[in-house]
């Protein structure tokens, strides 16, 4: 090391405002020297022309960028960066920026600036974050997001895991003005632990044209927003985690959790599948004193793979947490339909025609509090109003293809895009009444019971690789991963506690309708009514994944 000359590294994830670091480190030195690395981006237009094939023309999808950050720098103006830092001699070279560890092999110091994607979201929303490598803070948020989830968060998270275990130091910029640091190697110690036992992640809410009311209520939010249409109560990838320092909170990407320690988390055989990926997802939909959601349907497994570049497509259900006297759901067609009456009608009410009369085509159906309806990809569907939905879902979440909004706007008074080319590419025909009354519609099948206690599988379909059981229970239920991440919420009381048999984490208590996750590592654990529940019967919905579903191929690219 030279003692006369320091080399600072702050490598940053997007949305960084790398402004607000650099103020916080001008301390380190009156002899301070500032290299950011936007400098040495190739210019927008050729990164433009890097990336349009995975944008695409498409207003909401695109395609899995392969690439690697490197790809976004210019070889040149690199190289100048580099000279510059290597010219000083004295003092503190301070490189800072998305992709600072790639312009330095062996720093001094190597800190990394992280940001959850939901922070980055509101941000866009704003117009004060550029995608990687742009100058377009200005564009509408759609596009900035569907250029984040097809290119800039896939590149930057291949980045991240690369030199994970090397950071000295973590700075968490997730409130404006405030940033945080701590040591990487406290980090790992904390993340270490957490999947040592159960946790939950931050959840985030979002209002949306057909949002409702008891969100509000339930998760005490504020009064005055409009609506509250999705809680996003368990999305690791966009989600974040707060830990307590001696008193101090700090807030990361939930996601890192997955990236630095996927098979304690994960378990040997999903992680063998997926890779450092979470798989599944848990979110309401809440439409309580608001409308319908939009019709649609969700890609096959070969179609999002082929067309989108993803591993695997959304299986997704919907247990009904809330139900009206008139709540229903749309799920299936109708017995005898002409798909090109369909068809056609969709596509001339997409054309300002006459409106898309749903119930002439799809099948609508009653429902009831704690009804479990299946939605295998394929499947035309949608929540009714005036209900609750616990949406549990493989993760790509991304890929809905409306097929009819019943003629509204979005929140913005624009109308929200519909994919009706790709729907009618992946509508399963044959799912019609008598099949979705058999096969879709509350296939509860008992399991098991004993003393204060019954278990009862209730989904997902039989070629989904998610498996979810329900139990019921007036007294402790022991519950056991096998090796395999599960994932529960508190589907009916007000309280429960979680606690390992042998000790090995603290007690671990959850409330109405919170989703929790308990690590593969942490084995044996029971769940109990406790506080106002104790001695009551409640519920809980837990969803895994069926390891014998994922022997014959695997669902990494």
């Amino acid at each position: 090391m030279n003692h006369s000359k320091t080399i600072v590294v702050v490598d940053a994830y997007l949305g960084v405002y790398t402004d607000e670091v650099i103020a916080g480190l001008r301390s380190l030195s009156d002899r301070l020297t500032i290299v950011e690395t936007g400098y040495a981006l190739r210019s927008p237009g050729e990164i433009d022309e890097l990336i349009n094939d995975f944008v695409t023309d498409d207003p909401v999808f695109g395609y899995v960028c392969p690439f690697e950050l490197s790809h976004f720098y210019d070889e040149d103006k690199l190289a100048t960066c580099q000279q510059t830092i290597q010219a000083v001699a004295e003092g503190v070279v301070l490189v800072v920026g998305i992709g600072a560890a790639l312009f330095v092999d062996q720093p001094d110091l190597l800190v990394y600036a992280d940001m959850p994607r939901w922070e980055i979201q509101l941000r866009f929303r704003q117009n004060r974050v550029n995608n990687l490598g742009a100058q377009n803070a200005d564009a509408v948020f759609a596009y900035q997001y569907k250029r984040a989830f097809y290119v800039d968060w896939k590149v930057l998270d291949r980045h991240k895991k690369s030199f994970m275990e090397r950071w000295d130091y973590v700075i968490d910029t997730t409130r404006e003005d405030t940033p945080k640091l701590i040591s990487g190697t406290t980090l790992q110690k904390a993340m270490a632990l957490t999947v040592q036992r159960p946790f939950r992640v931050v959840p985030f809410f979002d209002p949306g044209p057909w949002g409702g009311q008891w969100l509000k209520e339930i998760c005490d939010l504020d009064r005055s927003a409009v609506n509250y249409a999705w809680g996003f109560d368990c999305v690791p990838e966009e989600n974040s985690l707060l830990f307590d320092f001696n008193g101090e909170t700090f807030e990361i990407p939930s996601i890192d959790v997955v990236f630095s320690h996927p098979v304690e988390l994960l378990g040997e055989q999903v992680f063998s599948a997926f890779g450092a990926e979470f798989p599944i997802r848990f979110d309401f939909l809440d439409t309580i004193e608001g409308g319908n959601l939009s019709l649609q349907v969700h890609p096959l497994h070969e179609y999002i793979r082929e067309q989108f570049g993803m591993p695997y497509t959304q299986n997704e259900s919907y247990y009904f947490l809330e139900a009206k006297e008139d709540a229903c759901v749309y799920l299936g067609l109708k017995e005898a339909i002409r798909p090109a009456d369909m068809i056609g009608d969709l596509e001339k009410a997409q054309a300002g025609g006459e409106p898309f009369d749903a119930e002439r085509y799809v099948e609508k159906w009653p429902i009831q509090k704690h009804d479990h309806a299946l939605i295998p990809a394929g499947t035309v569907h949608c929540s009714g109003v005036n209900s609750v939905v616990l949406e549990i879902s493989a993760t790509p979440f991304n890929f809905t293809f409306k097929l009819w909004d019943w003629g509204r706007t979005g929140l913005d008074g624009k109308p929200r895009p519909i994919s009706l080319e790709h729907g009618k590419k992946n509508i399963q025909w044959d799912r019609t009444t008598e099949w979705t009354e058999a096969n879709l519609l509350n296939r509860i099948q008992e399991i098991g019971r004993g003393d204060g206690w019954r278990e009862e599988r209730t989904g997902l379909d039989t070629d989904s690789f998610i498996e979810t059981r329900r139990h019921w229970f007036s007294k402790p239920v022991m519950h056991h991963t096998q090796g395999v991440v599960n994932v529960i919420n508190l589907i009916e009381g007000d309280e429960a506690t979680v606690e390992s048999p042998s000790g090995a984490f603290e007690p671990f208590v959850v409330h109405y309708a919170e989703t929790f996750i308990v690590p593969a590592a942490v084995g044996a654990y029971t769940i109990k009514p406790s506080g106002v529940s104790e001695g009551r019967e409640i519920g809980t919905l837990k969803a895994y994944i069926r390891t014998e579903k994922l022997n014959n191929y695997s669902l990494k690219l």
